[in-house]
């Protein structure tokens, strides 16, 4: 089994992209703001001792730089795992503004999180979160061997989706247990096991 720490990203600045009237999903290039930074570099000291030996990344602007912090921070290596990116609000990337995304968030929530029979959304459902991210942590788990701990900086919501937390802040993390054998990742409840309270400080 690896120990994964499923760190949040800092905080992002945004305002380089309303700044330019960029839409929708652009906002995926945001970098993080001074706090945002800060927040990496809390999260990195905090877990300077945790022996971790690698760190991996969600492909988004935001989580990269989180990563790269981290990394740098504690003289790990640095790798991307695509399906460790952010909840598709929707799959059309027709989303123009933080309101369009609020209201996919909104219907989400309305319908716990899985679409009604018989009426798909454009909003990524839960499970499907959940199955991605999970097969992709032990893709990203079983690339690493000899790794017994690894720090994956990632999004709120997929952290929700593999640990059932959903109030992890930027900067903050929850840990998992993950088996190292991508061939058995589809069912995420074989691939890792949510240990409760484990969470970064506040």
């Amino acid at each position: 089994m690896v120990l994964v720490y499923l760190v949040r990203h800092g905080e992002a600045d945004y305002q380089p992209i309303r700044d330019r009237g960029w839409p929708g999903s652009v906002a995926d290039l945001a970098p993080l703001s001074g706090l945002g930074v800060a927040q990496a570099r809390e999260a990195a000291d905090a877990l300077a001792g945790a022996g971790a030996t690698a760190v991996v990344a969600s492909p988004m602007t935001r989580a990269l730089q989180t990563a790269a912090i981290v990394a740098v921070r504690l003289g790990l290596p640095v790798s991307v795992e695509f399906d460790l990116r952010e909840w598709l609000p929707d799959d059309t990337f027709s989303w123009r503004s933080a309101d369009d995304v609020q209201a996919s968030v909104d219907d989400f929530d309305d319908h716990g999180g899985e679409w009604p029979d018989g009426r798909p959304r454009a909003w990524e459902p839960l499970s499907q979160l959940r199955g991605r991210c999970s097969a992709a942590l032990c893709t990203a788990v079983g690339g690493l061997p000899g790794h017994e701990v690894i720090i994956v900086v990632c999004h709120g919501m997929v952290i929700w989706s593999l640990t059932g937390n959903r109030q992890t802040r930027p900067g903050q993390w929850r840990t998992l247990l993950v088996t190292p054998e991508p061939a058995k990742a589809a069912p995420p409840g074989n691939a890792r096991r949510y240990e409760p309270g484990s969470a970064g400080p506040d």
